[in-house]
């Protein structure tokens, strides 16, 4: 939307370039320092704009961070509609799963952020929630109906699990390994027959 509350028009290229590579840099740097570590001039640095720029794009660093979290949660649904035609619904799941375990790592201190701002019931963490949900069980029930996961999984298993390997994996002490072993162990339980490569 324009200053005037009418649609706004297409970006030009480079201004959509430039929107892309932001979005990238923070989601990079979130992911390895947390939404509350990272100042917007470094995210600009990483994205190689202005500062400028960046709040040309996001006039606040809660823009910012809901353009993150939207941007994330759309790429994960884009891969989700791939996989439902994947030749193998169990290899499907597990590779859905990796790629949510992966987005939760940076999801937790997004979500902290925004609910902080928005809280829980707010219409963009709603819809996002709906989403990811959605492509869980459409991807679990075609494993289901294929045979290869066990008949009693809900998608709210999958979900809190995938939650607990990402808290597990972040406790200290652990070793660079015991993330894949524990997401193996996972997929072990879950599917009817050999688990696929875990890595």
């Amino acid at each position: 939307m324009n200053a005037t509350g009418t649609p706004a028009g297409p970006k030009r290229a480079d201004a959509r370039r430039n929107y892309e590579l932001l979005i990238a840099a923070a989601a990079e740097a979130f992911a390895e320092r947390g939404a509350d570590d990272v100042s917007l001039e470094e995210i600009a640095r990483r994205a190689g704009v202005g500062i400028g720029t960046l709040y040309r794009h996001f006039p606040a660093r809660q823009a910012l961070l809901e353009a993150v979290y939207k941007d994330q949660v759309d790429g994960l649904e884009v891969l989700a509609g791939k996989l439902i035609v994947h030749e193998s619904p169990g290899e499907a799941l597990a590779e859905w799963m990796r790629a949510f375990a992966a987005f939760g790592r940076t999801k937790r201190s997004l979500s902290a952020a925004l609910m902080a701002t928005l809280g829980k019931d707010s219409e963009l963490l709603s819809a996002c929630s709906m989403v990811l949900r959605s492509c869980t069980e459409t991807l679990l029930a075609r494993a289901k109906d294929a045979g290869v996961v066990r008949p009693d999984v809900q998608a709210a298993d999958l979900l809190r699990l995938t939650h607990a390997l990402i808290m597990a994996a972040e406790a200290p002490g652990g070793d660079p390994g015991q993330a894949d072993r524990m997401f193996a162990l996972v997929m072990d339980g879950l599917l009817v027959g050999p688990a696929p490569d875990a890595r």
